[in-house]
């Protein structure tokens, strides 16, 4: 089963391992082996956030550089309707997210795959929308 990495995972992939907790770094070595198995899939908002906010145009260009070699998934409209609906039954259970969150669980849930993320908001919209979330083998930690 194909994995839509969230940027929280990314992020930490990304970071210098000396700066990692040892949960983190079992993450790391998570990603790494999705990557492997090419289980990993992107989508253009999760890019976008990855590159916002590098102050480095040198950083900037690396980061660019490493990430061409993942393909965004196209998304199509209705995986953007399904976000919007998605966000409308969260807030009504009084859950709150940003559309790119949303966005994700959408496209998770409409192409049939896995979130793996750090960002504890998915497990609240995990408990009010149809997504599965990766899990981890938590005994290798």
């Amino acid at each position: 089963m194909k994995v839509l990495v969230d940027t929280s995972i990314w992020s930490l992939a990304l970071r210098r391992s000396g700066t990692l907790s040892k949960e983190d770094q079992f993450l790391v070595r998570e990603i790494s082996d999705l990557l492997n198995d090419v289980k990993v899939v992107m989508i253009g908002p999760i890019r976008q956030e990855l590159l916002s906010g590098i102050s480095s145009p040198v950083q900037y260009d690396a980061l660019k550089e490493k990430l061409q070699a993942f393909e965004d998934l196209p998304l199509p409209r209705e995986y953007y309707e399904k976000a919007a609906e998605f966000y409308n039954i969260c807030r009504r259970a009084g859950v709150q997210g940003s559309h790119v969150d949303f966005l994700i669980c959408a496209t998770a849930a409409e192409a049939g795959m896995q979130i793996f993320s750090s960002d504890k908001d998915f497990m609240l919209y995990a408990k009010h929308l149809p997504i599965t979330l990766y899990q981890p083998d938590s005994r290798a930690v």
